[in-house]
């Protein structure tokens, strides 16, 4: 026979079933607090993404921006040196050359021609020269070299070209030889390396050019 259930009991009974109900509510409760906290962690993290996403995007289209920008300057820059370019050509014919009629002239030395880039070819064909400009009377003939910035360098690569230049122009091979160098910019000292190897010196004066060597200055002739 099996023993009666007590109000005790029943109440015993209750009590338990609302402590289980309480922990699985807290447990659930807990749960949700857990997965609410995932939800927004991965929201955040999501809103992070595309807030980089939105950075690179930028920073593509910025890169593309100064890509594009730089591509211009180069265009400009090239444009730029292109009429330098231009413009040195004009220097050299519109103001240095036609001051050497002038500046030869009162040394003596009598222009018949001015003749800007000048090439030719070794007699032998094997080589070949540029002259910027070449100053010819019937019996001489003064090769100029012009550079926006002369270097002793400059100085002795003309020297070279100076004292070669007969075997280029056997028309001219009975007339004196002689060299000049002109520069907007010239280095310390190399006007005096210059005039100290038998060359004209052609400096920038005002609007125009003059010739740096005194009047006891004698070329060197070849």
């Amino acid at each position: 026979m099996s023993q009666a259930v007590t109000f005790d009991d029943v109440w015993r009974m209750f009590q338990e079933t609302d402590r289980k109900f309480q922990e699985m509510v807290r447990e659930d409760r807990e749960r949700r607090a857990e997965l609410d906290r995932k939800f927004q962690e991965t929201d955040r993290q999501m809103q992070e993404t595309d807030r980089r996403m939105q950075e690179t995007d930028r920073q593509m289209q910025e890169t593309d921006r100064r890509m594009q920008e730089t591509d211009r300057l180069v265009k400009e820059v090239s444009r730029q040196v292109g009429n330098l370019g231009s413009r040195w050509g004009e220097f050299v014919e519109g103001i240095v050359a036609p001051a050497c009629e002038t500046l030869f002239a009162k040394r003596g030395i009598p222009v018949h021609r001015v003749s800007p880039r000048v090439k030719a070819i070794s007699l032998d064909g094997s080589r070949r020269m540029e002259i910027d400009l070449m100053v010819v009377n019937t019996d001489s003939v003064v090769l100029v070299e012009v550079k926006s910035r002369l270097t002793a360098e400059d100085v002795r690569d003309h020297l070279k070209r100076v004292r070669e230049f007969k075997e280029f122009y056997e028309g001219e091979g009975g007339a004196k030889v002689m060299g000049a160098v002109a520069g907007i910019l010239i280095d310390n000292d190399v006007d005096q390396f210059a005039m100290n190897e038998g060359l004209f010196v052609i400096v920038q004066s005002g609007d125009s050019v003059k010739l740096a060597n005194d009047g006891k200055f004698v070329p060197r002739t070849w």
